[in-house]
């Protein structure tokens, strides 16, 4: 699929297609936003909500039949980031409001096209598409989100629109550390020892099945209470953190090839001697202090600084004869296109602890509050999906 969207892009044979007119003119859409950062009690529905445009040739509007939360939209909620998500917002800072607000959060998308720029030639107004908005734009939990044609792809043929929900974002996060940043891929995967720290979230378990489609020898870390389910989805070593002393269970293990930390914290200190040296062996983290640095020290300072502290450590555990890496979310159509092709084959599958309706966007966000949840908190823009 990857190979057929760069060559339909490519290929001058395909008309350009112009906007399209709705059936009826929309100025205005439902949708959850918040006007300031805080706790629960800033998500405010509205009616209002500006009805999206598309901007750009590349672009396309999704009718959102169903989106999913994440730790990210906690975050975000309280104004985690907001510093370089504004930069990126507005680089130049043309425009001194706050421009942010109203802002939607929501990062994952599963619906159906509406409206495609004039440069989209890969997709139509009714496909079925699924996407994973960058968190510098305006979110999912909304009627309608405009995406650029190269963050979507089509959804799996075998998923409902409220199962692909759960996975662009937690199955992008996944590939970027793994395939991206760790080099990890179907040709030289097979054999591999891999360690994945914090299974049994949304990007655990969905680097558990990418690994085992792989062949990968997997062993999972997570709690007693999610061993089942990390068992089933085919880890082959399942360690529970809380019987003991996790750093001493590992070392009593043959040594890894890839390391995949969805933790950080402490275990940043031991994780890496559990490596095999001088093999090009890499430990991925996707917990970094980029955002935090930002929003603390000033983009400049910040930037120096999370700069000087990724150079550090990497040159200190490369002399140690290991790979030290960052990964963090990077949206990608193509590689939504291999995610769905393993999920319509049958290797990965979503995993959702619950689904809410729109109305109860706040319950959802209050049920991922509470933490220890088993998958994803799927909601349902579109009811019956």
């Amino acid at each position: 699929t990857a190979g057929g969207r760069a060559l339909r892009w490519a290929s001058g044979r395909a008309p350009a297609r112009g906007l399209r007119a709705s059936p009826r003119a929309r100025s205005a859409m439902p949708s959850w936003v918040i006007d300031r950062y805080g706790s629960n009690e800033v998500l405010r529905f509205t009616r209002d909500m500006t009805f999206p445009i598309i901007h750009f040739p590349n672009e396309v509007i999704i009718r959102v039949h169903a989106a999913s939360l994440h730790p990210i939209d906690l975050s975000m909620r309280s104004g985690y980031g907001a510093t370089a998500l504004n930069m990126k917002r507005d680089p130049l800072k043309l425009k001194t409001d706050e421009t942010e607000f109203p802002l939607t959060l929501g990062r994952d998308v599963s619906g159906v096209i509406m409206e495609c720029g004039l440069a989209v030639s890969y997709f139509k107004p009714g496909d079925e598409v699924w996407a994973a908005i960058p968190p510098w734009k305006q979110g999912t939990l909304s009627e309608f989100v405009v995406a650029s044609g190269n963050e979507v792809s089509f959804k799996p043929k075998c998923l409902s629109h409220t199962e692909a929900a759960a996975l662009p974002y937690v199955g992008l996060t996944a590939w970027s550390a793994v395939n991206q940043v760790g080099g990890l891929n179907q040709s030289n995967c097979r054999g591999k020892r891999v360690l994945i720290l914090g299974a049994s979230g949304g990007v655990g378990t969905f680097a558990v099945q990418l690994m085992k489609a792989w062949d990968a020898h997997v062993t999972a870390v997570c709690s007693h209470d999610a061993s089942t389910l990390v068992k089933r989805l085919g880890a082959d070593d399942v360690i529970d953190y809380k019987s003991g002393n996790l750093e001493e269970q590992l070392k009593t293990l043959p040594l890894f090839d890839f390391i995949l930390d969805n933790v950080g914290g402490s275990t940043e200190k031991w994780a890496l001697d559990l490596l095999k040296k001088w093999s090009g062996a890499t430990y991925v983290t996707l917990v970094t202090p980029f955002l935090i640095n930002m929003d603390k020290l000033g983009v400049a300072d910040g930037m120096l600084q999370t700069g000087v502290t990724v150079g550090s450590k990497t040159l200190k555990h490369l002399l140690k004869g290991v790979h030290y890496r960052w990964a963090f979310f990077m949206p990608s159509g193509p590689s939504l296109d291999e995610i769905a092709e393993l999920v319509d084959s049958g290797k990965i599958q979503p995993v959702i602890d619950e689904v809410f309706s729109f109305s109860e966007v706040p319950k959802a966000f209050l049920k991922l509050e509470g933490g220890h949840a088993r998958g994803k908190t799927v909601i349902n823009v579109i009811s019956r999906q």
